[in-house]
């Protein structure tokens, strides 16, 4: 299934009980997710375990990405939210800072066992306001059948990743020797995924927010470089066309599809590739300029501080990052651990455990600072302005000059409120 199909296909799932409704009902734990296949398989036996290892039924209710906000939003203002609830670490401020988050430092047991970069994550000044449940990240897929005949060489570790200006002649070469209608590679920064934009960012030294988080500094040389070299992508026609942040297009469906050479995907994703393909596929390394970089993937485990279960939501949120329950969610879904005992560990990746490795490393480019810039509270109103600015910029007549001047713009804004 490709990331459009599992984002709007997974509407009716339920485990654990009869589904609907929010908290407060006795013996019951009501979580609202969404997930993809193989997330939802693991979530439901995991909510069974802890079910009857505490004997209460827990109400799973996965609902698609698109629905989940509205939902929990709709419940918490009805006055009836639901007790735990899934969330991108980019969107956990919004909620966190109008006190609608369960503190949840009387769960956790030894901060320091998560990688700081995602404690870091689910804090607002300072405050736990939700477990990391796990990470994802973006590398790049290929086709060595479309590779080979252009004469490239894949880089096999991260020091040796593809410059930019390598990059770009890989891409000029593809272009050259693909079958027509064959692209050379497509990026993964459709719909909410626009702030992985910032990835190129970041690799040229720049900047979304200064030191204090308050202030756009985007309108640098490191922006106008990073801008640049990505409109390129459209105007060299090194992507397709309807792949920009705006389209519905995601780029498992282009690989899958056989329109493209490359890929940027995130981990999660593989199990989809693996089931739809017929072709030998591998996995290096996202490009680096003056450093290299990452997305910031994965999601947290919150709950919310209305919950009559509080108590019994906490202790879930422990058992769910815990490193017997994490194990089994990352080895089942291909995701990434957020505990340090588990980085470098054999988890028993179900699918294409040999390519897991080059993700693995890949996550570690992401730094405290990068995360620090996207998960400000009101990110998701930068993400906005990120989409409504990179499709102006990338399919239409926009400047990258004008674009960076909008998006300091629309950032300052909304950091403002």
């Amino acid at each position: 299934m490709t990331a459009g199909g599992w984002l709007s296909g997974c509407a009716g799932l339920t485990g654990g009980g009869s589904g609907g409704g929010g908290g407060g009902r006795p013996g019951t734990l009501s979580v609202i997710t969404w997930a993809s296949d193989a997330e939802a398989a693991v979530f439901r036996d995991l909510a069974d375990r802890f079910g009857s290892e505490n004997d209460v039924t827990v109400d799973l209710q996965v609902i698609p990405f698109e629905e989940v906000q509205t939902t929990v939003d709709a419940q918490l203002q009805a006055g009836d939210p639901p007790d735990v609830f899934r969330v991108t670490y980019t969107d956990l401020g919004r909620y966190s800072t109008t006190g609608q988050l369960l503190d949840v430092t009387p769960y956790v047991d030894d901060a320091a066992a998560f990688i700081p970069a995602f404690w870091q994550a689910v804090q607002t000044d300072g405050t736990p306001y939700g477990v990391p449940h796990h990470t994802d990240t973006t590398a790049i897929v290929y086709r060595p059948d479309l590779l080979q005949p252009a004469g490239i060489t894949v880089p096999t570790s991260l020091d040796e990743a593809w410059s930019w200006e390598e990059f770009a002649e890989v891409s000029d070469a593809l272009k050259a020797s693909l079958p027509q209608g064959v692209f050379p590679f497509v990026y993964d920064w459709q719909q909410f995924g626009a702030y992985r934009w910032l990835t190129w960012l970041f690799e040229a030294g720049g900047r979304l927010l200064d030191d204090d988080l308050a202030t756009a500094v985007v309108q640098s040389p490191e922006g106008l470089k990073a801008l640049e070299f990505t409109q390129r992508f459209f105007t060299e026609q090194w992507v397709p066309r309807n792949t920009s942040v705006k389209s519905t297009t995601y780029p498992d469906a282009a690989f899958i599809g056989e329109r493209t050479a490359m890929a940027f995907v995130g981990d999660f994703l593989l199990p989809g590739i693996e089931a739809e393909v017929d072709f030998d596929y591998q996995a290096t390394f996202q490009p680096r300029d003056v450093r290299a970089s990452s997305d910031l993937g994965g999601n947290a485990l919150v709950a919310t501080a209305e919950s009559a279960n509080a108590e019994l939501a906490g202790e879930f949120l422990r058992f769910m990052v815990t490193e017997d329950a994490m194990t089994e969610w990352c080895a089942r879904t291909t995701e990434l651990p957020t505990l340090q005992s588990l980085v470098g560990q054999d988890l028993g990746y179900e699918v294409r455990p040999d390519l897991m490795p080059v993700f693995v490393e890949q996550a570690t480019t992401l730094t405290e600072e990068d995360v620090a810039q996207v998960t400000v509270p009101a990110f998701s109103q930068v993400n906005t302005v990120l989409l409504d600015q990179l499709e102006l910029a990338f399919l239409g007549d926009q400047s990258a000059e004008d674009t960076l001047a909008a998006i300091a713009e629309g950032v300052d804004a909304a950091i403002a409120g």
